[in-house]
């Protein structure tokens, strides 16, 4: 028999549980109406100004705080009986059997969303004596409390700790004065660590459901082209604690388009830095098999927007490029598409080094030739006219250098850059999406004032950074509940007989 199940019988069997409920709760629904009485009274009948009623609506607040903070507590605490007898005497946990102490003992720093709170428990010892194994606490398994912290709070502290502009200071002061919860930076960082080790082997299932349901959402939609479903990943430098030099950590995202055009939606992976990149390339093929295997509906437009760095190409080519349907085997067809904004910087780089820097004629013929590159056969055209213009000159070693570098860049990718092609598909054209997640994931979380990071660190916030900005947190989270649920928590035997005689 379970432990949930047993304690169940136990309230049952037990009613004058639920008359000392009662009334505990409506003497402390009446104490809470007094005091706000008087605090209405003390307002009505006094001077009214915008001070005291800024005061009158904190006194409110406070109260609605106290009143939460002493329900909650006296509720948890007539979740298991008084007598210990009627408790299981003996539990199974994976470690082993654990055996029931008589007296119940008091944790003093329960963490909620109204203040800190005293749960009175029964704990279980190890049955061997000799093995130094922690006593167990069924009531707060059943709770899913972590780190000392309801699910509620906990819930509220990863997203304060997964927010743009957080510090591990400001959390903590967020959380001494909207939850009157003091606590220090390391219990702050143990239950970090543990909700993004909870987030990280369920992240991806998630993902895959949030981009199949915007799959279906834009295959409704109206519009003459297909549906789009359009990867990035990019670079990004941090800060490394240790030695104080920059490494690159790594940035995804698979984003869908509707017939129109609109981007719907985008879920986002990062990784901290790590040679080759290699957990980021498994990563993202995973997720991207796993939705095109578990999508029915017709095959989105598929494309691959990044600018022309090493990683970003050597993922096309060795994954992407080959890549075949998971469930029909047939070679899909991946649109490579380099960056317009990217392709763009080179056509002002072109410009100056033809024309010289802030040369009226250089800044007129690079948008001249920004727009033309959107045109029929643009890419072409930019050099053809770029080869014009350098014929007729004398460069130095440095322009010329600097020319022939970015003409190269155009003319290596003419067919990655056929924008023209791409628009009357609504194609997206610019990594935009990506480039806005390096800031959005990472850079605005991680690269505040004087902030450096160690991997291990940098990826636990990157692990809830992620879920929130996919906007699958709360399912995810719920999810990850419904895991630490003690599910194999069992007792020995039955109820004691005079327990069962009284339910009977």
């Amino acid at each position: 028999m379970s432990y949930a199940i047993l304690r169940m019988l136990v309230l049952a069997s037990l009613g004058q549980i639920q008359t000392e409920m009662h009334e505990q709760i409506q003497r402390l629904l009446d104490d809470c109406r007094e005091e706000l009485e008087q605090i209405a009274l003390k307002f009505v009948f006094g001077e009214v100004s915008p001070t005291t009623t800024v005061e009158f609506e904190t006194e409110i607040a406070e109260q609605a705080r106290e009143l939460g903070r002493q329900l909650l507590e006296r509720v948890l605490n007539l979740l298991e009986p008084a007598d210990p007898q009627v408790m299981p005497q003996h539990m199974q946990l994976e470690a082993g059997g654990y055996r029931r102490l008589n007296e119940k003992t008091r944790n003093a720093h329960v963490a909620t969303l109204f203040g800190t709170i005293e749960l009175w428990r029964y704990p279980y010892r190890y049955w061997h004596r000799g093995i130094a194994e922690r006593c167990l606490f069924p009531l707060e398994m059943q709770l899913g409390l972590l780190q000392g912290a309801t699910p509620a709070l906990a819930d509220a502290v990863g997203r304060y700790m997964a927010q743009a502009g957080a510090t591990q200071q400001s959390v903590l002061e967020r959380l001494k004065s909207q939850h009157r919860v003091c606590w220090g930076a390391e219990r702050l960082r143990d239950l970090t660590r543990d909700l993004a080790q909870g987030f990280e082997g369920l992240t991806e299932e998630f993902q895959v459901r949030r981009i199949l349901e915007l799959l279906e959402k834009a295959e409704q939609s109206r519009g003459r082209c297909r549906p789009v479903l359009s990867v990035g990943r990019d670079g990004v430098t941090l800060r490394e604690y240790r030695y104080r030099f920059f490494e690159h950590a790594t940035v995804g995202t698979v984003t869908v388009y509707d017939r129109s055009g609109k981007r719907l939606g985008t879920v986002y992976l990062a990784f901290a830095p790590q040679l080759g990149q290699a957990q980021m390339t498994a990563r993202l093929t995973t997720l991207l098999r796993e939705i095109l295997d578990r999508w029915q509906g017709p095959l989105p437009r598929l494309t691959y927007v990044t600018d022309a760095g090493e990683n970003e190409t050597k993922y096309y080519r060795s994954v992407l490029r080959a890549m075949r349907h998971p469930r029909t085997g047939e070679k899909l067809r991946w649109y490579r598409i380099i960056d317009y904004y990217h392709a763009a910087e080179r056509i002002w780089t072109m410009a100056e080094a033809i024309f010289g820097p802030e040369n009226p004629r250089g800044r007129s013929w690079a948008l001249r030739m920004c727009r033309l590159l959107k045109k029929s056969s643009g890419p072409s055209r930019v050099l053809h006219s770029a080869a014009a213009l350098r014929g007729r000159l004398q460069l130095s070693k440095s322009r010329a250098a600097d020319y022939r570098k970015a003409y190269n860049y155009i003319r290596q990718r003419t067919k990655s850059m056929q924008y023209h092609e791409y628009k009357r598909w609504n194609l997206p054209i610019g990594s935009g999406v990506t480039e806005a997640a390096c800031k959005t994931v990472v850079a605005q979380r991680l690269k505040l004032s004087g902030m450096r990071w160690g991997k291990p660190g940098s990826q636990m916030i990157l692990n809830l950074r992620v879920v929130l900005l996919s906007g699958i947190w709360q399912p995810l989270y719920r999810k990850l509940l419904e895991t630490r649920a003690p599910k194999e928590l069992r007792t020995y035997g039955l109820l004691p007989q005079a327990t069962m005689s009284h339910a009977a």
